[in-house]
């Protein structure tokens, strides 16, 4: 289920739009496995899908070593539209 902070309406929302939110974790993880070892950024991810990065960094987020482990920090950050750097992704290797 995607992530939520408050435990009523919130959760509520999250149950909602989880559906739309499995399709769109593997709609990155495709975009994440097509970049290779260079990866992507949230940003980046979102430029390729034409989506809002405020729809896409929570699925970096559950995707992430903290929730599903699917993916990894490639330990190169990157500048994202704001200027600042941003951690870039890869498919985890297996271990």
């Amino acid at each position: 289920m995607p992530g939520f902070k408050e435990p009523t309406t919130s959760r509520d929302a999250a149950a909602k739009i989880r559906p739309s939110t499995e399709a769109l974790q593997a709609d990155i993880l495709r975009e994440i496995e097509l970049a290779g070892e260079l990866g992507l950024t949230p940003d980046e991810a979102a430029a390729k899908l034409r989506r809002s990065v405020l729809m896409i960094r929570p699925r970096f987020t559950e995707l992430g070593p903290r929730h599903q482990g699917k993916i990894e920090k490639t330990g190169e950050r990157r500048k994202n539209e704001t200027g600042l750097a941003a951690a870039a992704y890869r498919i985890r290797r297996p271990s």
